[in-house]
């Protein structure tokens, strides 16, 4: 089996994703990996800060707020924790990401914000499951 050294964890800000965070921390304390928090913002990269709503705002600012806490529930536990925000679908853009960086597993939980969604398109963590080609973790 290969050694896991660098993991993707895709955050939305909600309790179950936070839930795969601890996961990828306990799984990265086993195996002294670093940890990228992946938060994807549902919406297109507006192209100048003047064109931001404020629903965009309140997205944006929701990310901020949540990355920083990740990050710090990270360091408490001595890892290395990167952030990066996305815009975007959050499947493909995670999926996306995952093959360009090259990461050996990515750990999400099972329900994110979109349950009603979900019910009707099939969820981001089920989208992930079955188009990931490297190792998928789903933390319920």
């Amino acid at each position: 089996m290969k050694k896991i050294k660098k993991i993707l964890v895709p955050l939305d800000g909600s309790k179950n994703s936070l839930r795969g965070l601890d996961e990828a921390i306990y799984l990265a304390r086993q195996c002294q990996a670093t940890i990228t928090g992946l938060y994807v913002v549902p919406m297109a990269k507006p192209k100048t800060s003047s064109q931001i709503s404020y629903v965009e705002k309140y997205l944006l600012n929701h990310a901020a707020k949540f990355m920083s806490k990740a990050k710090k529930r990270s360091a408490q536990n001595g890892i290395l924790f990167d952030d990066k925000v996305v815009y975007g679908d959050e499947g493909p853009k995670i999926i996306n990401f995952a093959a360009s960086k090259s990461y050996d597993i990515i750990i999400l939980g099972s329900r994110g914000m979109s349950s009603l969604k979900e019910a009707f398109l099939g969820s981001t963590s089920n989208y992930v499951l079955h188009k990931s080609k490297i190792p998928v973790l789903i933390v319920k």
